[in-house]
Order: structure tokens, then sequence, then C-alpha cells
């Protein structure tokens, strides 16, 4: 049986195969959402650096698309038009990685965001991901601040 989510969640792959070729070429895939946690992952093959392991630009892109696609998602889900771009996105690598990527994002804002959004016609607010290994060991996390402006 197919849910809202999954139809929300194919939705985010067709756009961001279809408007971010890159995410096609990492083979960027959503595993996951259940309204605040959204899951996603990436092939480790075409991401991998000249050491066998995650390139870090691949992991750095995959963390903040993903973190892209949550607040898409969470627009969708509300019915609200907004244009979505990254403002400022910092990463921390702990270890490498060997294995297919797996990127977490939870949607917490501390204010209700959503609501600023439509009142104020754009917002600002942090979104963060983590990377783990299949240990469950952090290899790297993202936190990046994501700007949307109101589409009328």
């Amino acid at each position: 049986m197919t849910t809202k989510f999954d139809e929300l969640c194919q939705e985010l792959e067709t756009i961001w195969h279809q408007q971010i070729p890159l995410s096609a070429a990492m083979r960027m895939q959503v595993v996951s959402f259940d309204g605040v946690t959204l899951i996603t992952r990436a092939d480790l093959e075409p991401n991998i650096n000249v050491h066998g392991t995650a390139f870090a630009g691949s992991l750095y892109a995959l963390q903040a698309l993903t973190g892209w696609g949550q607040t898409h998602l969470q627009l969708r889900r509300q019915n609200i038009a907004g244009a979505i771009v990254i403002a400022t996105g910092k990463i921390e690598y702990k270890r490498p990685l060997s294995e297919n990527i797996v990127v977490t994002c939870r949607f917490e804002p501390a204010t209700d965001v959503l609501v600023e959004l439509e009142e104020k016609g754009r917002v600002r607010f942090p979104l963060a991901t983590q990377v783990t290994t299949e240990t469950g060991k952090l290899a790297c996390r993202f936190r990046g601040e994501y700007a949307v402006k109101l589409l009328v």
C-alpha cells in the first residue's frame, strides 16, 4: 500500500535526479521518511576517493541535499510552496567511511518555522544531518542553515 509519504519521497527523488543531476550520478535515494526523520542513501562506488573510502565532497553534497530534501518534504506536507536554498553549511569529518553512505536528518527546529514562513514570507533555520557506519559510529556530521522564501 502506497502512503502519502511514499508519494512525497518519490516526488523528491524525481526532483533531485531531474533538476540536480549530481544526485543521480551519486545514486542518491530516499530510504524512509516518517514525517520527522528523513533517511537517504547512496552507493559508495560512485562516491569513492583514491583511498577507497567515501569522497569528502560527496559526503558534503549528500548531507546538504538531505537537509534540502527534509525542508522540501516539510513544505509539501503543509501544502506550502517555497523556494529553498542552503545559506550556509559546515561539515565535520570524524572517520573514513568504506561502505554505502546513509544520511539521517531530523526536523526539529527550535521554533515553528513553517508558521514563521507563512507570517513573514521567508525564514531561515538550521538542520543537522549525520552519516554513521554500519556499526553505529559517527563518520561525519553536517549543519546547514536553510533559507525558504514563500512563493505566491
